[in-house]
């Protein structure tokens, strides 16, 4: 190796070994803990929050999220498939979280999941017997 190309081949190798040792320092800075409350909330809770989902079909669902904190809270429906999201509804948040009716709580299940539930009652009536 030439004189004239260890100067630089050393100083490059520097900058690569500092690399990892400016991050972590970032990392437990307090400028990072700032920069982290943006994305995390001022209470350290995450800002996105899944209220419920509803799968239509392969790659296709429909989800609510409750995004924001304290009187600034919205539930946004979406729709998620392929193309990407969109914005069904937003709304205000419900004070608790809606039920399905009995009669579309059985349409709702996968068919799986009725046969299952069909076997239990089959089965407590029987032990009852």
């Amino acid at each position: 190796m030439t004189p004239s190309l260890t100067g630089p081949l050393l100083a490059f190798a520097a900058i690569l070994a500092l690399i990892p040792l400016a991050l972590w320092l970032l990392r437990r800075s307090p400028l990072a803990a700032r920069l982290g409350a943006g994305f995390s909330g001022a209470s350290g809770q995450a800002p996105v929050r899944l209220v419920a989902a509803l799968a239509l079909g392969p790659g296709q669902r429909i989800v609510t999220v409750e995004v924001g904190s304290g009187d600034e809270r919205r539930w946004l429906v979406l729709g998620v498939g392929g193309a990407g999201i969109s914005t069904l509804h937003a709304m205000a948040p419900l004070a608790e979280r809606p039920a399905a009716p009995a009669s579309l709580a059985g349409a709702l299940q996968s068919p799986f999941a009725q046969l299952l539930s069909r076997h239990r009652r089959g089965q407590e009536a029987g032990d009852a017997r």
